[in-house]
Order: structure tokens, then sequence, then C-alpha cells
């Protein structure tokens, strides 16, 4: 299942750095081209930067939640929950040891 989400999340990553590099040839063309001055061009690249960076953390934001809902629902044990049995289960062992 952690397989999914990282295939997921490298895919979104692969998508927008794939976007990035088509917008900033489309952009190193247009000043070529004169249409855009470098500093605009510039500009247009540093938003699209900013842009894609909020859109990334409200994305895994949104990635986590569905998560955290899929292993509720599906009543999956948490990882605490699993460290809280591995701890009652060494006690139980220590105890069972000294009888």
């Amino acid at each position: 299942m952690e397989d999914l989400f990282k295939k997921v999340i490298y895919t979104g990553v692969g998508l927008v750095s794939t976007t990035a590099e088509k917008i900033q040839t489309n952009i190193d063309e247009l000043v070529k081209k004169g249409s855009l001055s470098e500093e605009e061009g510039k500009k247009v690249v540093e938003d699209l930067l900013e842009n894609t960076e909020s859109k990334k953390e409200e994305f895994e934001g949104k990635l986590k939640e569905m998560i955290n809902n899929a292993i509720e629902a599906l009543n999956l044990p948490s990882k605490s929950d699993i460290d809280n049995l591995m701890t009652r289960i060494k006690e139980l062992e220590t105890k069972a040891k000294k009888k």
C-alpha cells in the first residue's frame, strides 16, 4: 500500500517537473522572439515555482488525509497501536519468563 502512495506522489512530481520544463521552454521562446522581456520571463517562472510549491503542499495534505481516512475506514491499526501492543507483549513475555 505504501508503494502505491509513493508511486502516486512520484507521478505527481514527474508531471509537475515535465510541465515546468515545457513552460520554461515556451517562456524562453517568447523571450527570444521579443514577446516577453527577460525580467517578465523570470517573473513568470518564479510565480510558477511558488504556485507549484503551494500546490504540492496542498496535494500532500489532501493525500495524507485520504490515507488516514482509508486506514480508519478499513479499521487498520495505527503505528502507535502496534507499538503499544509490542510493548505489552514484551512485558508479558518478561513476566512469563519470571514464572
